[in-house]
C-alpha cells in the first residue's frame, strides 16, 4: 500500500497507518510527508489544554459534536505522554468519545511517548498535517497538562482554547505564567460548581495585569478588530481593541451538560476570524513552518553528527576521558563540531 496516495483517497487505515510511521519515527514517514505537505494548510486546527481533570475530554466530545452537527469533519489527537496507548488518561478519553468512533466524519488518534516528551511537539504537528491532507476540516489537539512540554505541543493550533475549573486554589497561580502566554480563548468548565464566578474574575485580572503590545494594522483590519471584540466580550475588550488588542473570552460551560457549548464555539470561530482578518494567522503560521524547518534541521544534524561518533566507537573514549577530568563536555563537542565542519 503506497500510506500518502491511499491516505489520499480518504483511506482511514492509511491515515492510521501514516501516524504511526509519524510517532515511532519510521523511515516511511518522511516521504510521506513530503507526498502530504502540497496538500496541507486547509484545516482549523484548535489547541485544547489545561489540567488534569478540567474534563477536556468532555469537552473535546461536546465541541466535536457541534462541528458535526454544522456539517464540518473532525480529527482529534490527543497527547498523553504518561499513558500511551492503554490505561489512564487515554483510556478515558476514548470513553468519553466513544459515541464519536462511530462517526465516519470523526477520526480520533492517541498519541504518546512512553515517558518522554523529547520530539513529541514535531510529531504532533506533523499528525496535524496527515489529518489536514485528509480532508479534515476541524482537528482538535488535546493535551493533559500545562506545562512547557505541553505549551510547545499546542503551538501547532492556529487557536488555543485553556480549559479551567473552580476549585484548583492556588494551582491557577502556579499555571499563570504559560496560560496568559497561549490562551486564546478561555473555559471556566463545570461552571455550576461554587467558585466559577471566583475564577473568571481571577483570570480577568490576570488578563488586566498582563502587558500587551499592539500589532501593527492598517484601517480596515482595525475596524474588523473592533467589530470582533465588540461582538465576542463586551466593553473591556472593546477598550483593548482600539489599540488592536485580541483579549481572550472566558466563556462558563458545563460540558457534561452541554450548556453553554454553542456560546463557547462562537467565541472561539471570532477568535479564527479576527486572526484571519489581522494577519495574525498568516503570521503563526509563518512562525510554525521557520521553526519546524530548524527543528528538522537540528534534529537530522544531530542524528547524523551521533551516528558518526557512536559508529567510530569514539563516543566511550570521550566518555571515559570526561569522567577522568582529562577534559570536559563542553570542550569535546566543540572539538567534534569543528571536525565535522571542515
Amino acid at each position: 500500500m503506497d500510506i500518502a496516495e491511499e491516505l489520499l483517497k480518504g483511506n482511514r487505515l492509511a491515515l492510521s497507518r501514516a501516524i504511526t510511521a509519524i510517532e515511532n519515527e519510521y523511515d516511511e514517514a518522511t516521504e510521506i510527508m513530503k507526498k502530504l505537505y502540497p496538500r496541507t494548510g486547509h484545516a482549523f486546527v484548535l489547541g485544547v489544554t489545561g489540567p488534569p481533570g478540567a474534563g477536556k475530554s468532555t469537552l473535546t466530545d461536546k465541541l466535536a459534536r457541534e462541528y458535526r452537527n454544522q456539517g464540518k469533519t473532525v480529527g482529534i489527537i490527543a497527547v498523553d505522554p504518561t499513558s500511551p496507548f492503554t490505561g489512564g488518561a487515554i483510556l478515558g478519553d476514548r470513553i468519553r468519545m466513544n459515541g464519536l468512533t462511530l462517526d465516519e466524519g470523526v477520526f480520533i488518534r492517541s498519541m504518546g511517548t512512553r515517558g518522554s516528551l523529547g520530539g513529541l511537539s514535531h510529531k504532533t504537528a506533523d499528525a496535524v498535517k496527515a489529518m489536514d491532507a485528509f480532508g479534515k476540516d476541524v482537528i482538535f489537539v488535546e493535551t493533559v497538562g500545562v506545562g512547557q512540554s505541553e505549551v510547545d505541543i499546542v503551538k501547532a493550533a492556529d487557536t488555543t482554547m485553556v480549559v479551567l475549573i473552580p476549585g484548583m486554589g492556588d494551582d491557577i497561580q502556579a499555571i499563570k505564567a504559560g496560560i496568559l502566554e497561549i490562551g486564546d480563548v478561555f473555559c471556566v468548565n463545570k461552571a455550576d460548581h461554587d467558585g466559577a464566578d471566583k475564577l473568571v474574575r481571577e483570570i480577568n485580572m490576570m488578563l488586566d495585569l498582563d502587558v500587551h503590545e499592539p500589532a501593527p494594522m492598517d484601517a480596515a483590519q482595525k475596524a474588523l478588530s473592533d467589530q470582533f471584540h465588540h461582538m465576542a466580550v463586551g466593553p473591556q475588550a472593546n477598550e483593548d481593541a482600539k489599540l488592536g488588542y485580541w483579549r481572550p473570552p472566558i466563556d462558563k460551560v458545563i460540558a457534561n451538560q452541554n450548556i453553554g457549548v454553542k456560546e463557547l464555539i462562537a467565541s472561539i470561530e471570532k477568535h479564527h476570524a479576527y486572526i484571519s482578518a489581522n494577519g495574525e494567522l498568516l503570521a503563526r503560521r509563518t512562525k510554525r513552518t521557520k521553526d519546524e524547518m530548524l527543528d528538522i534541521l537540528s534534529s537530522n544534524i544531530g542524528k547524523y553528527i551521533t551516528g558518526k561518533i557512536v559508529d567510530t566507537g569514539r563516543l566511550d573514549a570521550y566518555v571515559e576521558k570526561i569522567k577522568a577530568h582529562e577534559t570536559d563536555p563542553y570542550t569535546v563537542v566543540g572539538d567534534i563540531m569543528q571536525e565535522m565542519l571542515r
